[in-house]
């Protein structure tokens, strides 16, 4: 591109597309001179400064206004996609025009709007992409409207993901050594039922079997979350968040939280609260999964007691050949590896496809999972189980959740 044509791009980006007519009258149409990254930097860009001042992004819809729903999901992938294309100075002059042009100030910088809001994942994941913008009086009704989001999920979740750890870790390994708490009822009767006595109406068992103790009440199981935080990610960052809290809880398994760009942050002291957790991610920006799943390695004590959650939209911005090699590497040791893929706009995942199909290829599966199926995943994966019967129902079922 010559020096010419550069100022032509340059002009043409700052004009938007209501300028295109008048460059072509002078025939000098500015479309092959645009790349993928201009293209979306003008979308993103005239969703906020176009002619009409409504909100319109990707897909056509707009909003006159902040109103929830998928127009919420729509300005949250917005807000990602400009933090990846713009530097961060640029992002909050772009975002804060957003707010005043948009009606978001309405919703996010009144306390009592916010308060008053009906709470949904959409917007709760819009929130937390705006949340170093949200001025000081509105940072405690935001903190409790993302609260009332996570207890929500926790009160939908909660009880059916602690029922299916306990199920996948309740005690099978035994030892001839007795133990009176240790006992299994179930199976001494069972083998002694052939030595049942009619006269006393007892069972007679020839032998009694007990379960192995658990030293100092060990986990069984390692779980690690590694999760994207792109733009795409707000909805799975919620889900992921209240999961993670729920399973650090509990002894049975010992749980670690990664969180990553193209930076690395290690979030497993924060999973005691859910709401803390959430406000320590950073979504968007750049994304080098790679890099991330190198961090999560060093974290693996026994490969085949652990596993491990890639939790993300597969748009690597990174080493791809190296990714692929590092998950089949795991994969390979014994570490049960699941991707589970971004949900966004209701429920649809969003993601790389020629990247998903590599992965799945390795034989690690690779799909999305409605949030409301997450303890049947869980208790399956634990226990070696097939993990085909999740794919493909993530849209309907995410609508009962939220």
């Amino acid at each position: 591109m010559n020096e010419n044509e550069a100022r032509i791009r340059k002009w043409r980006l700052l004009l938007g597309k209501e300028s295109e007519e008048r460059w072509k009258q002078y025939g000098s149409g500015t479309d092959k001179l645009l790349s993928d990254e201009d293209r979306l930097m003008d979308i993103a860009l005239d969703a906020i400064y176009n002619a009409d001042a409504y909100f319109s992004y990707g897909d056509g819809n707009s909003s006159g206004g902040m109103r929830g729903g998928r127009e919420t999901s729509t300005i949250s992938r917005w807000l990602g996609d400009i933090r990846s294309l713009f530097p961060p100075d640029l992002v909050k002059l772009v975002q804060g025009d957003a707010v005043e042009r948009c009606g978001l100030k309405e919703l996010l910088f009144e306390p009592e709007l916010l308060d008053a809001a009906e709470p949904s994942v959409d917007l709760g994941s819009m929130l937390l992409l705006l949340k170093d913008q949200v001025p000081q009086q509105s940072k405690e009704s935001a903190r409790r409207f993302i609260q009332r989001i996570v207890e929500e999920i926790q009160r939908r979740l909660a009880d059916d993901l602690r029922r299916s750890v306990t199920a996948a870790c309740k005690r099978t390994e035994h030892t001839p050594i007795p133990s009176a708490s240790g006992l299994d009822f179930k199976k001494t009767i069972r083998h002694g039922l052939k030595n049942y006595d009619a006269a006393k109406k007892r069972i007679l068992p020839e032998k009694y079997y007990f379960f192995a103790k658990q030293q100092n009440n060990a986990a069984k199981y390692h779980i690690i979350l590694d999760i994207d935080q792109s733009g795409s990610m707000g909805e799975s960052v919620l889900y992921a968040s209240v999961m993670s809290s729920i399973l650090a809880s509990l002894r049975t398994v010992k749980t670690n939280v990664v969180a990553f760009t193209t930076e690395v942050v290690d979030l497993s002291d924060k999973t005691e609260d859910p709401v803390e957790l959430l406000f320590g991610f950073q979504l968007g920006g750049g994304t080098d999964i790679n890099n991330s799943v190198k961090y999560c390695e060093k974290l693996i004590e026994e490969p085949k007691k652990t596993l491990f959650f890639l939790i993300t939209d597969l748009m690597e911005g990174g080493n791809r050949a190296a990714l692929m090699r590092r998950l089949a590497a795991m994969k390979e040791a014994g570490v049960r590896v699941i991707v589970l893929l971004a949900i966004a706009d209701g429920g649809a995942p969003y993601y790389d496809e020629h990247n998903a199909k590599h992965i799945a290829s390795l034989g690690i599966p690779c799909f999305a999972c409605s949030p409301e199926r997450l303890p049947e995943l869980l208790e399956t994966a634990l226990k070696g189980g097939e993990m085909r019967q999740f794919e493909g129902d993530a849209r309907q079922a995410k609508k009962s959740v939220l």
